[in-house]
């Protein structure tokens, strides 16, 4: 592949001049493939990201087998990565106590929990209300932080469900607080079903920001469904905040979710920070060979549309 073109470097007033991506392509991506994908391709994954200066990838999911069979060979997973930078943060996302205790006995030492803004999302994606289901969350989280492990809280629905339509914002704050007092390090709010627009995401960092949950503690993690992903992005940065989830070649959506298309690309966002002047530490010419060399065996092309142009450069 030849050496791919740059974005003309034009700096925007009021942005964070370095945002930290945390890719989850190799979890909530490859967790809504049809096909399952080895072992050894999903380890190779990790490290070509890692490798391309991600300095966050979510590896896996120690979920039961039943609920995703794509990622039962969790454990095997992070026994097989290895020829990683030094300092990369390797998280794993466990649903209850004993998806901890799997994941502590192959050795994370940085987890991420999943909770829902919504009572019908609760029932559908964890089978239990939002009140019992944030009990179990918080048994995880004490569990954790007891051993000294960092942690992570998915908020999913922020924005809309699809069986409740639009969540009203003091909801999620409330959820949002529930998340932050039981201990969690970081809060990733989860547009699902990608309805969110700039006014809407300005909106609920304010009420959250006015209930003392600054942009330091949030990242954010937006769906492309309508095509806002990168704009709603931007309004986040613009309220300061510096992590951003995204998903090596645009791969995942969320299974229990029907109308859940494919998260924000990475690609699609490094593009843009670069062009914002906004430090990453990614190479984009190596993002995209993994992008490209995972498509190839996955059988379609990325969805990414930086993937799309910068692979016909080869």
């Amino acid at each position: 592949m030849t050496h791919s073109p740059l974005p003309m470097r034009v700096p925007a007033a009021g942005l964070p001049p370095r945002v930290r991506i945390h890719e989850v392509g190799p979890r909530d991506g490859l967790q809504n493939e049809k096909a399952i994908v080895p072992t050894d391709v999903k380890a190779d994954f990790v490290c070509r990201l890692a490798n391309a200066g991600l300095s966050t990838v979510e590896v896996t999911s120690f979920v039961h087998p039943k609920w995703v069979p794509q990622l039962a060979d969790a454990g095997e997973v992070c026994l097989r990565l290895d020829d990683l930078p030094a300092g990369v943060r390797l998280p794993v996302l466990v649903p209850n106590i004993r998806g901890l205790e799997r994941a502590t006995a192959h050795g994370a030492r940085r987890v991420a929990i999943a909770a829902s803004a919504t009572e019908t999302f609760a029932r559908r994606n964890l089978n239990r209300t939002l009140d019992e289901s944030l009990a179990m969350s918080a048994e995880v989280v004490a569990q954790a932080k007891g051993q000294g492990m960092h942690v992570r809280g998915y908020l999913s629905m922020c924005f809309g469900d699809p069986w409740e339509g639009p969540v009203p914002l003091e909801q999620v704050v409330r959820t949002a607080r529930a998340l932050a007092d039981m201990g969690c390090d970081e809060l990733s709010l989860g547009d699902t079903i990608g309805v969110a627009t700039p006014g809407h995401v300005s909106a609920l960092l304010d009420a959250l920001a006015a209930d003392g949950l600054g942009a330091d503690r949030l990242g954010v993690h937006f769906h492309d469904t309508y095509g806002q992903a990168l704009a709603n992005t931007l309004a986040a940065l613009q309220h300061g905040v510096t992590t951003v989830d995204a998903s090596a070649g645009g791969l995942g959506g969320c299974p229990f979710a029907g109308s859940a298309t494919g998260n924000l690309a990475t690609e699609d966002l490094v593009w843009m920070l670069q062009g914002l002047g906004v430090e990453t530490g990614v190479d984009l010419d190596a993002l995209v060979a993994t992008s490209v060399w995972m498509a190839e065996r996955l059988g379609r092309p990325s969805p990414s549309r930086t993937v799309t142009a910068l692979a016909r450069k080869e």
